[in-house]
């Protein structure tokens, strides 16, 4: 399970709540302190939490799982499709809850120039070689701004419209094989741009599904709480 990011965490009310409602259905959970949580906010760049990964999934293996579920909440739906995309991961379905976090979005919206100004610094920086001062960098979450401290690569794996971090792009590259469940809530501010945005961008697999119900961003996880669990075992039913 992939929290979202800062101010979100493994112990975020609606995420835990789901957490909670799968162990009791006897599924083996595991919700990490991720690189973007609030106590570490943004601590490394995107490959550093591919790796970060890796070592998660491996625990899950060594206990006995025998199918590997990633559910994402916010930016962690951002991450799991990041995961997902990369040759050879060990991923048998995705659950999107609540999809947040989109550098195209970040750099387009009239409101957020701050941000878009953020990445242009970011990449003069690595351009002119500034790859390893740390410094203040822009980000935006549910209507509040707030700052990265990091370096210009750092902020860039995660804040660059063309990188793996950017939804609209990574959705379509995900191995077919890997059915995938996004769930919008109705007051949850990507639900204006609905299933075009992300789902339909995905590629076609019969066990795939798309649901909106009535809910805002943060407790879609734990309203949408008994469908992800009878989507998970439909979704890896041999």
């Amino acid at each position: 399970m992939l929290h979202g990011k800062n101010p979100g965490g493994p112990n975020s009310p609606g995420f835990f709540a789901l957490k909670r409602h799968l162990d009791r259905e006897g599924m083996a959970t595991l919700l990490p302190d991720m690189p973007w949580s609030a106590k570490r906010y943004i601590d490394g760049d995107w490959e550093q939490a591919m790796v970060e990964i890796d070592g998660h999934v491996k625990t899950l293996r060594d206990a006995g799982a025998t199918k590997i579920v990633f559910i994402g909440h916010s930016m962690g739906c951002a991450v799991s499709l990041g995961y997902a995309l990369r040759p050879g991961k060990d991923v048998d379905a995705i659950a999107l809850l609540a999809p947040g976090h989109s550098p195209h979005l970040y750099t387009t919206l009239p409101g957020l120039k701050a941000l878009r100004e953020s990445v242009e610094e970011a990449r003069r920086m690595v351009t002119a070689g500034d790859t390893a001062k740390r410094k203040d960098f822009k980000d935006f979450n549910q209507g509040q701004s707030l700052l990265v401290r990091t370096t210009a690569p750092a902020y860039l794996s995660y804040f660059d419209p063309q990188s793996d971090a950017e939804m609209t792009r990574s959705a379509s590259r995900i191995p077919a094989r890997v059915p995938v469940l996004m769930v919008l809530g109705d007051k949850d501010p990507l639900y204006e741009y609905g299933r075009a945005f992300i789902f339909d961008k995905l590629p076609a697999n019969p066990k795939s599904r798309y649901m909106e119900i009535q809910a805002d961003h943060l407790n879609t996880p734990q309203i949408a709480a008994e469908d992800v669990t009878a989507w998970i075992r439909q979704a890896v039913k041999e």
